[in-house]
């Protein structure tokens, strides 16, 4: 298992047919989560691009998300976290935070990416927005959002599987101003492990153990 620090980035590869599990360790901490075409990456998980294959604005155990390209790069194999997930808002960076009034640098998911993909000696071509993971933000009438805390659980986890070789980044969001880790606002670390195609391949889209 390996962690992500709090208000920090981490990086992996994960080849198609593997699954990555991403554990909301101490429960009500975002995990922004990106994944780019090992082979190209100016092609990467693209949240509008997403939304218009699934037609709903959260995915659930079933749906994959595509690329800026429309093709299938992740699955979502098991929720257990209550499945809400964030799809709207851009990562946070330096620019987010001077507006909430903050004065001098902040940790944000922005620099936690391009800090992330460093590790592998990569950079990101652009910063797309991201799949927050276990982020709350309720469309409410139809147009207003709102920032809620998670309702995600201590060792929680969503599982994701790829559909093509990828390189995925994390960041356990530094955002402590508003609620979005939680009403005490105070980001905290997360763990992802990476489960190989023989492990994958054991559970159904409803994340029960496949019927032999």
């Amino acid at each position: 298992m390996i962690e992500i620090p709090a208000r920090k980035g981490k990086s992996t590869r994960l080849n198609r047919g593997e699954t990555v599990k991403v554990i909301n360790t101490t429960g009500q901490q975002v995990v922004d989560t990106w994944a780019f075409n090992a082979a190209d990456l100016r092609e990467f998980m693209s949240m509008e691009h997403s939304r218009v294959a699934l037609g709903h604005i959260m995915p659930a155990i079933g749906d994959t998300l595509v690329t800026n390209r429309r093709r299938p790069i992740l699955t979502v194999l098991e929720d257990t976290s209550g499945g809400i997930h964030d799809t709207l808002f851009a990562a946070c960076d330096r620019w987010r935070y001077e507006l909430l009034g903050c004065e001098g640098y902040h940790d944000n998911c922005t620099d936690n990416l391009a800090a992330a993909l460093a590790e592998l000696g990569l950079a990101p071509p652009e910063v797309p927005a991201p799949l927050n993971l276990f982020m709350n933000i309720p469309v409410i009438d139809g147009n207003r959002v709102e920032v809620r805390p998670p309702v995600s659980t201590p060792g929680s986890h969503i599982a994701l599987r790829a559909e093509i070789d990828c390189v995925l980044a994390f960041s356990a969001c530094p955002q402590d101003l508003l609620p979005v880790n939680g009403l005490a606002m105070r980001p905290t670390h997360a763990h992802f492990m990476i489960l190989d195609q023989t492990q994958s391949s054991k559970h159904d889209y409803d994340g029960r153990p496949s019927r032999p």
